[in-house]
């Protein structure tokens, strides 16, 4: 099985939730401060977002975890905003940590989460099964899950949020702190359930999954949705932008002061790597090897880079890519989302 995310072209969809002016304040703190949008059936949404962004508290409210200060919320035509519980049967749940019982197997866990919503013992034990051998767990079911692996924990976790069959399922930063395969895994089991007609509203801070898995994302920074749009409309953005890094055999800092120099209209700046140039007409790299190489600079490479979602986020939001970098390396080491 291979991650593909399903063409969207929008505008046929009909709305599966509707969100409107939703705000939450915890004390002094604006959690979420009046955003709004709309998710289609069939999608997968995405809300993408440094932590502290308000991605968690939105799932919180969407899910009747908590509740909004003001605003309104639709789930499938039934009005949520005074009744949080009132679409709990067409929803799944997978909270960005494992809600699942230690103590009993990974086989328990599925049967007592479908207990949970009244579904008889023969069916949700043959449910547990199927799902078990879904997420290649079927060797594990009589294991307790408190001695799964953190990839095993999260799959199991999904697989318990989706046991009735929801109509949408919520997943809360779902590749957080799991292995690399696992997480790979984990990617291709949300476009599957996708495929076969789940709608997803996925929260992440990982820029690379967004790109990979999302129809549409909602760019939110401090509690506000600072623009929503396709992917496709997204990277439509970084049209017409030329970029070319450039690697040099030892670290300088007065590279880009060589090319701002000598070529004032082209945008410089230092990167890890080198240094990155940027101009919205075609650059040309013998000339400015050339400069360089006659500054004592030796370019090892020099390379043209595509544009990537992450391009477009720092555009918008203003928040270096570095940034989401290093909450990524927290996450790894046992931070919150």
């Amino acid at each position: 099985m291979t991650e593909q995310k399903r063409n969207w072209t929008g505008g046929n969809q009909e709305s599966l939730i509707d969100v409107v002016k939703l705000t939450k304040t915890f004390e002094d703190i604006i959690a979420v401060n009046e955003i709004s949008f709309s998710v289609d059936e069939g999608e997968i949404f995405g809300f993408l977002g440094p932590n502290g962004a308000g991605k968690t508290t939105t799932i919180n409210i969407l899910t009747g975890l908590s509740r909004p200060d003001s605003g309104t919320i639709v789930v499938a035509g039934l009005d949520c905003t005074k009744n949080p519980k009132a679409a709990q049967h067409l929803i799944g749940i997978v909270p960005d940590e494992s809600n699942l019982y230690p103590e009993l197997s990974g086989f328990d866990n599925l049967c007592f989460c479908a207990s949970l919503y009244g579904i008889r013992k023969k069916e949700r034990c043959e449910r547990a099964r199927e799902l078990l051998q879904i997420f290649g767990l079927r060797e594990a079911a009589n294991r307790k899950f408190a001695g799964y692996s953190k990839g095993m924990k999260r799959k199991l976790t999904i697989a318990a949020g989706i046991i009735h069959r929801p109509q949408i399922l919520f997943l809360d930063e779902p590749t957080t702190g799991i292995d690399v395969a696992s997480a790979r895994q984990i990617r291709q089991l949300i476009s599957a359930l996708n495929s076969n007609g789940t709608s997803i509203f996925l929260t992440t801070h990982y820029i690379e999954e967004a790109e990979r898995l999302c129809n549409r994302i909602a760019f939110i920074v401090k509690g506000r949705i600072v623009r929503i749009d396709t992917i496709e409309n997204l990277m439509g953005q970084t049209q017409g932008q030329h970029v070319v890094q450039f690697a040099f055999q030892t670290t300088t800092d007065k590279a880009c002061e060589y090319i701002k120099a000598e070529f004032p209209e082209l945008q410089c700046k230092t990167v890890s790597e080198g240094i990155s140039i940027e101009s919205p007409l075609p650059i040309r790299v013998g000339p400015l090897v050339r400069l360089l190489e006659d500054n004592g600079l030796e370019v090892t490479e020099a390379k043209k880079i595509l544009p990537t979602l992450e391009d477009v986020f720092v555009k918008i939001t203003g928040i270096e890519a570095g940034m989401m970098k290093q909450e990524k390396e927290k996450m790894k080491m046992g931070g919150n989302a």
